[in-house]
């Protein structure tokens, strides 16, 4: 049975659960297969209801992540035995030779987001009694979804696309078709890309909805494709394209939430005024409970910082807690503090310093109490491209800390070298360490030996 088929009917399997989504819709009407393995789906609330369920599920992966930045401290006093088993592999980089209980990065989960896209964009002639808008609406949020799984997975599992030649580095296997018996080869970064903007482009001609209700807001939207394109350009270093649609987000949508303020909002609530797509968790409960934030993160935020007692609780003078996640109600997988630093990042590459003043302007401002700002706001000012590049890259580091970025920011900067102790056993991750790129799980492989070896 081949890998997709298998993938295919383990979806089906867990399709009980469907009801949990939607209880106006029959399972078993359109949950069934035919022999030839295909889903039966009609109309436009079946429709709906199958994308709802893959949005339900789509995996927490960007905040596993975190425990192989230099975001994380484990440490004996506040590390479970049972945590150490599930993750200490992952924070150690220990890739090769994992404990059996260690977590793993999603792969199949991913696959079943992209089949039943592949399945509704396909099918979209055929779909009934929906309006052309709601059809339309759906049809864009396929698009969206197969090209955010394509784009997470390759950001897992491949080298970052400015850390290496994008058009002969192996990417990961593109999925663009609702075929259970397609033997899936892995393509260049470059094409991974090149289909992942090509899917988010043509979402913006389908998407009518602007913003979603906070109800909703799990769902992709105008707004959100425009800012996730924002994110996919940055990543490519196509900063004139990343600034424009950065640009165009906060146009339209620039609402911070002041957390220089007394009982200031955590910005990562799915109904705060920041956030555009309330998607994924990905720090949950599980992962925030695990170990503690480093100190020197904790220590990088200056006096007068309100990010600081918001997402931090300082336990004693050397230890503190998070506050950030570890429940539905933070799910966030992009807000608009993330759109003025994408700004700013795209603008400091172009040379366009002004520009990337003003925006770090407009964030920082709600962010220090005013004395500290008065204080903070000329250095920024007369900083050089350079300094202000750091700059930059530090706030972004501070503002988007534990929200699944730091990992992938680091893969695609500087891959720095990092080291951490645990009970006097030292672990390290060189300068530009393959272990920068998360090998494929096991039992993909062995299902499916098209994705080893070397690529061609």
């Amino acid at each position: 049975m081949g890998m997709m088929k298998r993938i295919l009917l383990h979806f089906l399997s867990a399709a009980a659960v469907l009801s949990a989504v939607t209880a106006a819709v029959s399972c078993d009407r359109f949950l069934d297969i035919t022999p030839t393995g295909r889903v039966i789906a009609s109309t436009g609330e079946e429709y709906r209801a199958l994308l709802t369920y893959e949005y339900k599920y789509v995996p927490e992966d960007r905040g596993l992540a975190s425990f192989r930045s230099d975001e994380f401290v484990f440490g004996r006093n506040y590390t479970s035995s049972e945590d150490i088993a599930s993750f200490f592999d992952i924070w150690t980089w220990n890739d090769y030779a994992q404990q059996p209980t260690t977590a793993q990065f999603g792969w199949r989960r991913y696959y079943h987001a992209i089949y039943i896209s592949n399945y509704i964009i396909e099918n979209q002639n055929d779909i009934s009694d929906a309006s052309a808008a709601e059809i339309s609406q759906l049809v864009g949020e396929s698009y969206m979804m197969r090209g955010y799984m394509h784009f997470l997975l390759v950001n897992l599992y491949s080298p970052a696309y400015t850390a290496c030649r994008p058009d002969t580095a192996r990417g990961i296997p593109l999925q663009l078709r609702a075929d259970v018996e397609q033997v899936l080869k892995p393509s260049s970064v470059e094409a991974v890309y090149r289909s992942i903007v090509s899917d988010m482009e043509t979402a913006l001609s389908y998407l009518n909805v602007r913003e979603w209700d906070a109800e909703y807001r799990y769902r992709f939207s105008i707004l959100s494709a425009k800012a996730i394109l924002s994110r996919v350009y940055l990543y490519m270093g196509n900063w004139e394209k990343s600034l424009e649609y950065a640009q165009s987000v906060i146009t339209e949508h620039g609402g911070l939430v002041r957390l220089n303020v007394k009982g200031a909002v955590m910005p990562t609530r799915y109904d705060s005024e920041e956030n555009l797509l309330a998607l994924e968790q990905v720090m949950t409960s599980l992962y925030k409970g695990a170990g503690r934030p480093s100190m020197d993160v904790f220590r990088a935020y200056r006096s007068g910082d309100g990010r600081k007692s918001v997402f931090y609780n300082q336990v004693t003078s050397s230890s503190v807690s998070l506050l950030k996640g570890g429940g539905n109600e933070f799910s966030c997988s992009i807000r608009t503090a993330e759109l003025y630093l994408n700004a700013a990042e795209a603008a400091v590459e172009m040379g366009l310093k002004n520009v990337a003043v003003a925006y770090l302007d407009s964030l920082l401002e709600t962010r220090y109490s005013a004395s500290a700002w008065d204080e903070y706001k000329p250095e920024i000012k007369v900083m050089d491209l350079e300094t202000l590049r750091e700059t930059v890259r530090e706030e972004r580091r501070l503002e988007l800390a534990f929200e699944g970025h730091r990992w992938f920011d680091l893969r695609r900067w500087d891959r720095p070298a990092m080291e951490r102790t645990y009970q006097e056993e030292t672990y390290t991750l060189d300068e530009n360490d393959p272990r920068y790129v998360i090998p494929l799980p096991a039992e993909v492989i062995q299902a499916n030996p098209e994705l080893g070896g070397d690529f061609i």
